[in-house]
């Protein structure tokens, strides 16, 4: 039963995050070339869908009703989405849309991480929760797969999002079964109680949000870089493939070295592994620099979540749910920041460049943040 609730968690989380927000950096080279979308404008959107994934995390954090429903929805409509994506032709059309998938995509994460601890914990197998996190960089690594048969095969902006929504909607049909009936995880009306921030929590909340602005700005537009930089390359297309599967090899290292030191002292390691390879995408010359940039901050990604939610868990650890919820609304606070930091980059001065340096010093404050907290305390709640 455990490998079920791992492998729907698993699932899950390749729809609604690796595919549902992550197909479409891969999309950008192709809507600026079909003129649906510029190079600012994909910035602006790309903020709008981070603002979308902040309310849905948020909203996630404080139901008490109707939970399970909130799950299905975000499943059904990050697949619904993907193929709605393939009929908007503007950049207003495409807000819209990343808005209410990124909304779709906050609860899916918030929910199912939720609820996939909670069971693999009551299990006996917590081990396995650092599995589901390889989730979106399943995701990432097979739409970035897609992308460059998509690119080969000259496919349209629209041909390719419709491409995506089946693969998604396959996969959602595989492990339909699997997921929490209505009733069965949390009871209706039961009142979270609201965290009372200690330090710790405080300054992990801080580095999470940072972590979220530091890591999405190559995460938006590494492939729109490529693409820049090796125009009509084929090596290029799979930077961001590269990408994806650098963070499964991360949460996988990340399994192998989890008895090594603390969760914070890995995840502050982790964010500044990161902030070099942000730095490496803007400095070395040629693909070295992105490739580089695609395996650092690709392979901390995933760590950097899952570490990330660890340790909350650790400092309140009856709070699962609560806990999640805050720590992705602040992830999504500096996902929001990120791509607005872009587009100002490229409007003052046509480059994305200068806003990689900006999100390299983030990620070193964000890591300096959890490197070493105050002596431990029981979490106290009001």
């Amino acid at each position: 039963m455990a490998r079920k609730v791992a492998l729907c968690g698993f699932i899950v989380l390749v729809v609604a995050m690796g595919i549902g927000r992550f197909a479409f950096t891969p999309q950008v080279p192709l809507m600026i070339r079909d003129g649906q979308l510029t190079l600012t404008s994909a910035g602006l959107v790309a903020a709008i869908n981070y603002l979308g994934y902040l309310l849905g995390a948020w909203d996630a954090m404080r139901a008490r009703q109707h939970i399970e429903l909130r799950l299905y929805a975000g499943i059904g409509g990050a697949v619904a989405l993907t193929f709605l994506s393939s009929i908007a032709d503007n950049a207003l059309l495409h807000g819209a849309l990343r808005l209410v998938i990124g909304a779709m995509s906050g609860w899916a994460m918030v929910l199912i991480a939720a609820w996939s601890n909670e069971r693999l914990a009551h299990a006996g197998r917590p081990g396995l929760s650092a599995a589901v996190f390889a989730g979106p960089g399943a995701g990432i690594a097979l739409s970035g797969l897609l992308a460059v048969a998509i690119q080969a095969k000259g496919l349209t902006a629209a041909s390719a999002w419709q491409v995506y929504g089946v693969l998604a909607l396959l996969l959602v049909a595989f492990i339909a079964r699997y997921l929490p009936r209505p009733g069965e995880w949390h009871r209706p009306g039961v009142k979270a109680q609201p965290l009372h921030l200690t330090s710790d929590l405080i300054r992990l909340v801080w580095s999470y949000s940072l972590a979220g602005f530091g890591y999405i700005l190559p995460a938006t537009f590494l492939s729109q870089m490529a693409a820049l930089r090796f125009p009509g390359s084929l090596f290029a297309q799979f930077v961001w493939p590269v990408f994806g599967a650098a963070s499964v090899v991360g949460i996988v290292l990340s399994i192998l070295l989890r008895h090594v030191g603390h969760s914070y002292q890995r995840l502050a390691i982790v964010l500044w592994l990161q902030g070099v390879g942000v730095l490496a995408a803007w400095l070395l010359p040629g693909m070295s620099g992105l490739v580089t940039g695609a395996l650092l901050v690709g392979g901390g990604f995933l760590c950097a979540v899952q570490l990330s939610l660890l340790y909350g868990r650790e400092l309140a650890p009856d709070h699962t749910r609560y806990m999640a919820g805050l720590l992705t609304t602040g992830y999504a606070l500096g996902q929001l920041v990120g791509p607005m930091t872009s587009a100002l980059s490229t409007w003052l001065t046509q480059r994305l460049e200068p806003a990689l340096g900006v999100a390299a010093f983030a990620l070193l404050i964000g890591g300096i943040l959890v490197w070493k907290p105050t002596p431990r305390k029981p979490a106290e709640f009001q």
